[in-house]
């Protein structure tokens, strides 16, 4: 298979794609609007140990799948799978921000952000991978109260213990 530079470009409109659904899903469907997701963002915020959308893996897996299978390697397939690789890194990124410590100025300015979203604006800071939809929509806090924020959390310790990652074999009815 030969990887062609439209290829890789919709690879990564699809993980930038991705980005925007993460912004649309985190704040209009689990804090602006009475949702689905609401309920189940909210265990989450009462539980930060909550971090895994596990519920989630298993749906876009079978739906990767399926439309590999059947279409192949196509635009829409690549596309999507962008999408998919971004929900991956958000799912990698959001579990380093509660539970490791930064390892560089980007994760630092990610952690602090997404603290400051839990801790003091549930209602802002709603990208975790990226401040960009934030500050599209103008719901990025700004001024020296938001710099005051983050650098008080930037020294928070990370969370120890359990994740909910433990509960995906729950969902993986075929291996039982």
């Amino acid at each position: 298979m030969v990887i062609m530079v439209e290829d890789v470009a919709l690879l990564v409109a699809g993980v930038f794609g991705w980005t925007f659904l993460e912004y649309l899903i985190h704040g209009w469907l689990s804090h602006t609007f009475h949702t689905f997701a609401m309920r189940l963002h909210a265990v989450h915020h009462g539980d930060a140990h909550a971090v895994f959308t596990v519920r989630a893996w298993i749906p876009i897996a079978v739906v990767w799948m399926m439309m590999a299978v059947l279409f192949g390697w196509t635009p829409g397939v690549i596309l999507f799978s962008g999408a998919a690789l971004g929900f991956v890194g958000y799912e990698a990124i959001h579990y380093r921000i509660h539970f490791c410590h930064p390892r560089g100025p980007i994760e630092t300015f990610l952690r602090s952000r997404h603290l400051v979203h839990h801790e003091y604006y549930p209602n802002r800071c709603l990208g975790v991978t990226s401040a960009l939809w934030d500050l599209a929509f103008g719901t990025e806090p700004m001024g020296t109260a938001m710099t005051e924020r983050c650098e008080s959390l930037r020294s928070r310790p990370p969370l120890t213990g359990r994740t909910n990652l433990y509960k995906l074999k729950n969902h993986v009815v075929l291996f039982r």
